[in-house]
């Protein structure tokens, strides 16, 4: 991606030590974003042939990253995390590939995030959690223990979600809402 998504998630990479090679958008351009270089989605197949093999799908909007990482993966290409370096995540996470985790963030103990998973900043995820494929905790929600989140779904900014509650899929909770009982799928 080249938005602001993809302008966190290159610094995480690159305070982690890693070379930004370039942005890829399905227009592209040869514009610069962030310093580098603009690559249309036609040209993924080049960069991999010509030696870039990392790559994160940094694109806000869940299931266009998820179908995107399902190509790249196709192509070959090994898809990295971006894992802020101050962000609190406990030893016994268990992480999927894809998953970005901004500054502030925290996951407490044994949580799942699955693949292409946002823990935005400053978000909290507590104990037991599991964040499915492509969902998106959005910066400052908080989830207590034993919280589920399905697949494709949002936990807006500043939400709260209640322990032992379960957000199906394809869902939206709402910018600061307070989830205190379940809420079903679609």
């Amino acid at each position: 991606g080249a938005g602001g998504h993809a302008k966190v998630v290159s610094e995480i990479l690159v305070d982690s030590g890693l070379h930004i090679a370039g942005f890829v958008t399905l227009a592209g351009s040869e514009q610069l974003f962030c310093g580098q270089r603009v690559f249309s989605e036609d040209q993924l197949a080049n960069l991999h042939t010509g030696g870039i093999q990392n790559i994160l799908p940094a694109i806000g909007d869940n299931r266009l990253r998820n179908n995107l990482a399902i190509k790249v993966k196709e192509m070959g290409f090994n898809i990295v995390n971006a894992i802020d370096p101050r962000s609190k995540i406990s030893r016994s996470v268990r992480l999927g590939i894809g998953i970005a985790i901004m500054p502030g963030a925290s996951v407490n103990a044994d949580t799942t995030i699955s693949d292409f998973g946002i823990i935005n900043t400053n978000a909290c995820v507590d104990h037991d959690c599991s964040i499915g494929i492509a969902a998106h905790i959005a910066p400052g929600a908080s989830l207590s223990g034993n919280v589920k989140v399905g697949s494709f779904s949002i936990i807006g900014t500043g939400a709260s979600v209640r322990d032992n509650t379960t957000v199906g899929s394809n869902t939206t909770v709402g910018v600061g809402s307070a989830v205190v009982c379940d809420i079903p799928d679609d």
